[in-house]
């Protein structure tokens, strides 16, 4: 994996096991929401200020953020919607 992949795959580990949205999770690190689904689909290519915030909003040290998976690990998606179904 390299850097870019590395960093999305561990923002949705730490933020699928903390279970929280993009949204929370972009209102904690003061980001946009649509930046961090951006990260997360491996879109865009973030500062150190910015793995800062957001490892800071996830409660991990900077460094969880490349960490390699074990190949046993999958992140797994959050519940579908937030909002109810008309």
């Amino acid at each position: 994996m390299n850097g870019r992949e590395l960093v999305a795959w561990n923002m949705r580990r730490l933020r699928v096991a903390k279970d929280i949205s993009q949204e929370r999770l972009a209102n904690e690190a003061g980001v946009d929401r649509t930046y961090v689904s951006r990260l997360e689909r491996k879109m865009e290519n973030p500062s150190i200020g910015i793995l800062d915030k957001i490892a800071s909003a996830l409660d991990a040290h900077v460094s969880e953020l490349l960490r390699e998976p074990d190949t046993s690990e999958q992140p797994t998606p959050l519940k579908a919607g937030r909002k109810p179904k008309a």
